[in-house]
């Protein structure tokens, strides 16, 4: 773990909190606290949970409306492109 005193933390914050270093942040010798990074997801791990997250609030919505898979489609793709007739979805 490497010490580092309280301006060096704050003038060099971005740089020590996108590493992956623990450190132990003092001021006159004495720690104020621990910065303790946690391991990241990789993007596609990210992906797949939003994936799963979609997933689970699409077949709660089905449950909840009562709507068939394909009725849940159609409903999405006629309001999709009701908003791209009025100009209302962005690029």
């Amino acid at each position: 773990m490497k010490d580092v005193g309280v301006r060096e933390f704050r003038d060099h914050a971005s740089s020590y909190l996108s590493g992956d270093e623990p450190l132990a942040v003092r001021r006159h010798g004495r720690v104020l606290g621990f910065y303790v990074p946690i391991k990241r997801k990789s993007d596609a791990e990210e992906l797949r949970a939003a994936l799963r997250e979609a997933r689970d609030s699409l077949a709660e919505l089905r449950r909840e409306s009562g709507l068939s898979e394909e009725e849940l489609v159609e409903d999405l793709a006629s309001e999709e492109s009701e908003e791209q007739e009025s100009g209302r979805v962005g690029g």
